[in-house]
C-alpha cells in the first residue's frame, strides 16, 4: 500500500481566478453568488448563481481551441495549469505512462448543447459545428488535459452528479495507493450556468432565489456556481525523493449507496460512508476536526447530513467544526467537491477554518458548530470532505495535515 499526497492545486471559480484568490475569499468570508448574467434571463424565475465575473475564454485560448473546448473543458484546463505548475512535476518517459488523468461532472458539455439546441431548433438551422459532440461530452476535459499535459496513464470521468469530484479522486487516490500510477491529476469541473442548465434546476423546485444559507432555519433552497479545481495526487515516495512540496496526505477513501429514493437523502447512507472513510483512513472518530459538509441550503439535505455526522461521530459531533463552503461559491454539482478540498487543505495548511456565511438563525435540527458566518483560527490533525448526491450516491475523502 502506497501513501498519496498533494502537490499540486489549483482552480477558477465564482471566489478567484487561482488557489491564492480563492483561500483569501474563502478567510474574508467572501460570496461569490449575485446576479446572473447570461441569456434569456427574464424568462427564469431564479436569477442568482455564483458565476465566473469578467471570464473571456479569448485571453487563454486561440480560436481552434475555443471550437473544441466547451466552457467546463476551458475552466479545468486552466486549473490544471496551474496544479501542475505547482507540482513541479514534468510527464516524460516512464511518469508520462505512470500519470493519468479522473475527473468528476455532471453536465459536462451544456453549455454546448444549449447553445446548439438553440440554433436548431428556435433559430431553425439545419447544421451544426462538426466538432459539437467531441466538445459536449463529458469525458471532453478529461481527455484533453491528458493531451495537454502527456498523461497517458488511466484517464477517464466520472458522473454521479454532486458527488462525482468525490468519486473521482477517491478513485485517483485508490490508483495510486494501490501501485496502478504514479501521479493523478483529479478534480472536477462544471459550467451549468446557462438558460436551459437553469430553467431544468428550477423544475426541482430546490433553488433559492436569493441566497444560500446552509444550516440556517430560515434557508431556502441551494444557488448553483460554476468553475474548476484540480490537484496533483501523488505517490509519497516520489514526491518526496523529488523534494516536492506536499500541501496534505490523501488517508482514506469510502463510498456508498442509499439504496432509496432519487432525490431525498438518507442519514444512514451518508453515515456509512463518513465511518467507512475513518475506517479507510485508520482514523479514531477524535482525531477528526473539520469537516467540509455537503451543506447544500436546502432542509432534507441539512438535516440528514447532521443527523448523520451526528451518529457516526458520537459525543465527539459537540466538539467538529462543520462548515459549507457552498454559501461562498455555490453548487457547482459535479465539480463542487473539488473546490471545497481546497477549504480542507486550507484547514490543515493554515489552520483556517472557512466559514458557512448566510447563516442567520439556528436550527435545532442542525445543532452542530457550522463555523456561522466568519472564518475561524484553529489547528486540526485531519479532515473530511462530504459529498452527497441524487440518487443517493454517497463519497467521503479523509485528510491530514504533513
Amino acid at each position: 500500500m502506497h501513501r498519496v499526497v498533494i502537490t499540486g492545486a489549483g482552480t477558477i471559480n465564482a471566489l478567484g481566478a487561482n488557489v491564492p484568490e480563492t483561500l483569501e475569499a474563502m478567510r474574508e468570508g467572501r460570496c461569490g453568488i449575485g446576479p446572473l448574467q447570461i441569456r434569456d434571463i427574464e424568462r427564469l424565475q431564479v436569477q442568482i448563481g455564483a458565476q465566473v465575473r469578467g471570464y473571456d475564454e479569448q485571453a487563454h485560448f486561440n480560436r481552434q481551441q475555443i471550437a473544441l473546448y466547451d466552457r467546463f473543458t476551458q475552466f479545468t484546463l486552466l486549473a490544471a495549469k496551474e496544479a501542475i505548475a505547482q507540482s513541479g512535476l514534468s510527464f516524460e518517459g516512464e511518469l508520462s505512462v505512470r500519470s493519468g488523468v479522473v475527473l468528476g461532472t455532471s453536465g459536462g458539455g451544456l453549455n454546448t448543447q444549449d447553445e446548439n439546441y438553440r440554433a436548431v431548433y428556435e433559430e431553425g438551422k439545419n447544421r451544426v459545428h462538426p466538432f459539437i459532440v467531441p466538445k459536449l461530452m463529458n469525458n471532453a476535459a478529461a481527455s484533453h488535459v491528458s493531451m495537454e499535459f502527456q498523461l497517458r496513464g488511466p484517464s477517464f470521468t466520472v458522473a454521479t452528479a454532486c458527488a462525482s469530484s468525490n468519486h473521482a479522486m477517491g478513485l485517483a487516490f485508490q490508483m495510486i495507493r494501490s501501485g496502478g500510477a504514479t501521479v493523478m491529476l483529479t478534480g472536477g469541473s462544471e459550467a451549468m450556468l446557462c438558460f436551459g442548465g437553469i430553467k431544468a434546476w428550477e423544475g426541482l423546485r430546490v433553488m433559492s432565489r436569493d441566497a444560500c444559507r446552509p444550516f440556517s432555519a430560515n434557508r431556502n433552497g441551494m444557488v448553483q456556481g460554476e468553475g474548476a479545481a484540480t490537484f496533483v495526487f501523488e505517490e509519497y515516495e516520489h514526491a518526496r525523493a523529488r523534494g516536492a512540496e506536499i500541501l496534505a496526505e490523501v488517508l482514506g477513501f469510502a463510498m456508498s449507496s442509499d439504496a432509496g429514493d432519487i432525490v431525498m437523502p438518507q442519514a444512514a447512507g451518508a453515515e456509512r460512508a463518513i465511518t467507512g472513510a475513518l475506517a479507510d483512513a485508520r482514523l479514531p472518530r477524535e482525531a477528526v476536526g473539520y469537516i467540509n459538509a455537503h451543506g447544500t441550503g436546502t432542509a432534507a439535505n441539512d438535516k440528514t447530513e447532521c443527523a448523520a455526522v451526528a451518529h457516526a461521530f458520537g459525543p465527539h459531533a459537540d466538539a467538529l467544526m462543520i462548515s459549507s463552503t457552498k454559501s461562498m461559491h455555490g453548487h457547482l454539482i459535479g465539480g463542487t467537491g473539488a473546490v471545497e478540498l481546497l477549504a480542507c487543505i486550507m484547514a490543515l495548511r493554515d489552520g483556517v477554518i472557512a466559514p458557512t456565511i448566510g447563516y442567520e438563525e439556528p436550527d435545532p435540527e442542525c445543532a452542530l458548530d457550522v463555523v456561522p458566518n466568519e472564518a475561524r483560527e484553529a489547528k486540526v490533525e485531519a479532515v473530511l470532505s462530504n459529498a452527497f448526491a441524487f440518487g443517493g450516491l454517497n463519497a467521503v475523502i479523509a485528510l491530514k495535515g504533513v
